[in-house]
């Protein structure tokens, strides 16, 4: 999730654990605890692009660094607060429910986290979008009215507890949600006599109305989108493969990476002589518009008889209109 919903997140268990005992400094430190994980996003600026990939939300990400973590930061806190009279036992057990609900929570995204590292699988519910304001604002706003009452005041406990209720129902409906999405989506395919090997489903962008759906055909990935105010029946879009453009680059191993990473769903595009990678595991910028390019898209750069990858980046002028086509398609076909 994004580090705004990671930081609330992150100061509600904190305030949980140990609010009683430390006040604010529970939720200051289970903030920070909260925003630990993602610091791995930093090995993007020392190492090539598929490493970073995969990298991120791996060993940070995952039980076996939350038990080994917590008690060197536990003992950190400690030293620096001393005088709170809170040891650093109850400092390392924050820290631990800190770092450990962050992996879990990120789980529900379509990326997923290495929870189970070293073990190579990575978990993803697929349920949520990075970031959800239906998720994030009325948890922020209980926070807010816990941190404002003091430390002994039992309405401060009350409203973080219905912070944690509310945003973990909403949390479980997004599995609902999911659901319903799916058989939609599977119905729609059979209905319309379309053979498929697999398909993986997801919300897009904001929010847990529209959702995504990608189809493994033969040689085409059926995309198709479903908004719970649709009164039409679901389209789908096929997308070529294009896997043979790739030709005998596909034994190199970085590509290998790359197709590992995105599990096979992928396609490979060319533009002016260049070869594209492109991951449909997070769909288009633009549901509303099939030209539109991926989320996620890598340039293949030939480079010392290896194969380099680098991202392909998005134009901030293009999101004011993104969102406004994503709104429109929200509203239903």
């Amino acid at each position: 999730m994004d580090s705004l919903t990671q930081i609330v997140l992150g100061a509600a268990v904190g305030e949980a654990v140990l609010g009683r005992k430390a006040g604010n400094k529970a939720m200051l430190y289970g903030a920070i605890a909260g925003t630990i994980p993602d610091l791995d996003a930093i090995a993007g600026n020392f190492t090539d692009t598929i490493t970073a990939i995969e990298i991120h939300r791996g060993f940070s990400h995952s039980i076996v660094f939350s038990v080994l973590a917590a008690p060197v930061f536990g003992y950190l806190i400690s030293k620096i607060e001393r005088k709170s009279g809170v040891g650093w036992k109850n400092w390392s057990w924050l820290m631990f429910w800190g770092l450990l609900t962050h992996p879990i929570l990120d789980a529900f995204t379509t990326w997923g986290t290495r929870l189970f590292w070293p073990l190579e699988a990575r978990l993803a519910f697929k349920s949520i979008f990075v970031i959800d304001p239906l998720y994030t604002l009325p948890f922020l706003l209980f926070l807010i009215l816990a941190m404002r009452r003091k430390k002994e005041d039992p309405k401060r406990a009350k409203f973080n507890r219905l912070g944690l209720m509310v945003s973990s129902t909403y949390l479980m409906l997004t599995l609902g949600l999911k659901f319903v999405a799916h058989q939609q989506f599977v119905d729609c395919l059979e209905q319309q006599g379309h053979f498929y090997s697999r398909i993986d489903t997801r919300p897009t962008p904001l929010n847990t109305i529209l959702w995504a759906a990608n189809a493994e055909a033969e040689n085409d990935f059926l995309i198709g989108y479903y908004s719970f105010f649709d009164d039409q029946i679901i389209r789908f879009e096929a997308v070529p493969k294009n896997h043979y453009y790739l030709g005998g680059l596909k034994n190199d191993k970085n590509v290998q990476r790359l197709i590992d990473i995105s599990k096979g769903w992928y396609t490979i595009s060319e533009k002016d002589g260049d070869l594209y990678f492109n991951d449909l595991r997070f769909g288009k910028l633009n549901p509303q518009n099939e030209e539109s390019d991926f989320a996620f898209s890598y340039k293949l750069i030939s480079e010392g008889g290896s194969i380099r990858a680098e991202e392909v980046s998005k134009r901030p002028e293009d999101a004011r209109e993104i969102l406004s086509d994503l709104w429109e398609r929200i509203k239903g076909n």
